[in-house]
């Protein structure tokens, strides 16, 4: 049975489509402030900011992954819909949408394919 790292809508990422190394989550609390005379400013909290999640990582389909699982992610992407984002553990994080695919070709072979490819996914929560 594959084990996945992580899922995005029914996307997941395991040795068969492609794996990330690396999971960054920026999470935001927005404060709204009004300057004050001979004071600091006033403070209200007025709710939740962004919630950002950053997946890099590295495609090496000789070795595990798939060409086309990038594809898929864009493809998803261009719909502009939002996705659930769960972990290996089943934790959802909440919706997404894939706002960025960043990709890095290298290692090219004689017809221009890449034996490797360096990517980053940028996700943004959604409501």
């Amino acid at each position: 049975m594959q084990q996945q790292l992580a899922a995005i809508g029914m996307f997941a990422f395991t040795t068969d489509t492609t794996l990330f190394d690396k999971l960054t989550r920026s999470r935001e609390w927005r404060h709204e402030r009004t300057e004050r005379f001979d004071a600091i400013a006033a403070s209200q909290f007025v709710g939740p900011g962004a919630d950002r999640i950053t997946l890099t990582g590295r495609l090496v389909p000789e070795v595990l992954g798939r060409y086309g699982a990038l594809e898929t992610l864009v493809d998803m992407a261009d719909t502009g819909d939002a996705y659930p984002f769960m972990d290996g553990r089943g934790r959802i994080f909440g919706h997404f949408t894939i706002d960025r695919v960043d990709e890095g070709h290298d290692n090219l072979t004689e017809d221009g394919m890449a034996r490797v490819k360096d990517f980053t996914i940028e996700l943004t929560r959604v409501a």
